[in-house]
């Protein structure tokens, strides 16, 4: 059942169990992992405590008592600023560093100085330059769209760069004032009033991103891969990353991956059999196409801004962020979100939907290789909402659907095991 470690952090003894470790920027995962979890603010109370039954029972429908989950409370967030007068413990951060594959809920966004996000400060701290969003439907879920069920797409975002890099100076400030007379030194204009934004987009934190998506989509022999920009505009930066992506995967992909140019010159526009495409949109276009033509497209690789908007976008088309999962995801480092907010009006009222952080743990146990209970869930999920046993935010929307509780609902999927 694991080894003892004799070590505290936040002051919790660590559970028995296993680490977790990286190899080559992959996880290397024991029979009984130690894996940490940020319960989340607000709505977070309820949605992990019935995310957590959800997740042990169906280990145990799985595997019996030969694997199991070693949870490990960590902290941050309001219950961190009150118990340790911290939103983000040093003993969180070495936490997370020593049980490097974790899952949290929403956290607050602190008023004022200091942190500007929690979320933003972990993926910094850990490097988790991939946020990846899986969006697909689920059949029964109430959407604005008449064909939802055509949106099944992993959209794979830059998560260090671009605005979460940005550097800001108030209009009329002695920064904003120097940087526009810098500007102006290089035959440029900017109006002497304007704020000032500088958006940092790099060849290495664009590549590290395309080749993880490139990765995944030949991992689970998906078609394509989509680099999103916008360098019809911004040439040196979003222009930039899609003609990196294409450098890296002609470079270290050739036999696997081949351009949308390549594929019209050489083979009258018909992808070969056994090879990735790898194609470009800008950003204005592919939120057109993901309304009209969303079955074309299996992965999305975007920069950071881009990729923020385009999650939500599809989001929206298959049911919304009550059931959006999320990760973060770095070359020695995990962790497993919800995407949606806190809706502290909520908190203790056991109402709120919990998918968004149960389908974060589908993806979670993916990443660990544990594929039979990644499918236990996913297929549980999808049979309870066909089953029209939702919470309020669906049962309001699905006509002859039966209201749940939180607990209740996690009640209903176990049952769907």
């Amino acid at each position: 059942m694991g080894q003892v470690i004799e070590k505290t952090f936040n002051g919790l003894k660590v559970p028995q169990g296993e680490k977790i470790t990286f190899k080559d920027g992959k996880p290397v995962v024991p029979a009984h992992p130690i894996i940490p979890f940020i319960e989340g603010d607000g709505i977070g109370r309820d949605i992990w405590r019935a995310s957590q039954r959800v997740f042990d029972a169906a280990v145990k429908k799985a595997y019996g008592d030969t694997r199991s989950i070693a949870w490990y409370e960590v902290f941050a967030g309001e219950k961190a600023k009150n118990n340790h007068g911290e939103w983000l413990p040093e003993g969180t951060i070495e936490a997370l560093k020593e049980f490097p594959v974790s899952i949290k809920g929403p956290l607050t966004t602190p008023v004022g100085g200091g942190i500007r996000s929690l979320n933003v400060a972990l993926r910094q701290i850990f490097d988790l330059y991939c946020c990846v969003r899986p969006v697909r439907y689920y059949q029964g879920v109430p959407s604005p769209v008449v064909s939802p069920e055509k949106m099944n797409v992993v959209i794979y975002r830059e998560n260090t760069e671009d605005v979460y890099a940005g550097v800001e100076f108030v209009s009329g400030s002695k920064e904003a004032k120097q940087l526009i007379d810098l500007i102006a030194s290089f035959g440029k204009t900017v109006r002497p009033d304007s704020g000032i934004g500088i958006k940092p987009i790099s060849k290495f934190g664009s590549q590290r991103l395309v080749r993880r998506a490139i990765e995944y989509a030949i991992a689970h022999n998906l078609p394509s891969v989509t680099l999103v920009h916008k360098g019809n505009i911004q040439k040196f930066t979003e222009g930039a990353f899609r003609d990196w992506g294409y450098e890296l995967a002609a470079e270290e992909f050739a036999a696997k991956a081949i351009s949308e140019d390549k594929v019209w010159a050489d083979f009258e526009g018909k992808t070969p059999a056994g090879k990735v495409l790898v194609n470009d949109r800008i950003a204005d276009s592919m939120f057109q196409q993901i309304l009209t033509r969303p079955s074309e497209y299996s992965v999305l690789a975007t920069t950071n801004l881009n990729g923020d908007y385009l999650s939500d976008a599809c989001a929206a088309q298959v049911g919304g962020l009550g059931i959006a999962p999320g990760a973060n995801i770095g070359d020695s480092c995990a962790i497993f979100e919800a995407t949606h907010g806190t809706a502290p009006k909520y908190a203790d009222k056991d109402v709120i939907n919990p998918g968004s952080v149960i389908l974060s743990g589908v993806m979670m146990f993916e990443f660990m290789g544990w594929t039979e209970v990644r499918d236990l869930i996913n297929n549980a999920f999808a049979k309870t909402i066909q089953q029209k046993l939702v919470t309020y935010d669906l049962e309001r929307l699905m006509p002859g659907a039966k209201k749940l509780k939180t607990s209740e609902f996690a009640d209903a999927i176990i049952s769907n095991f």
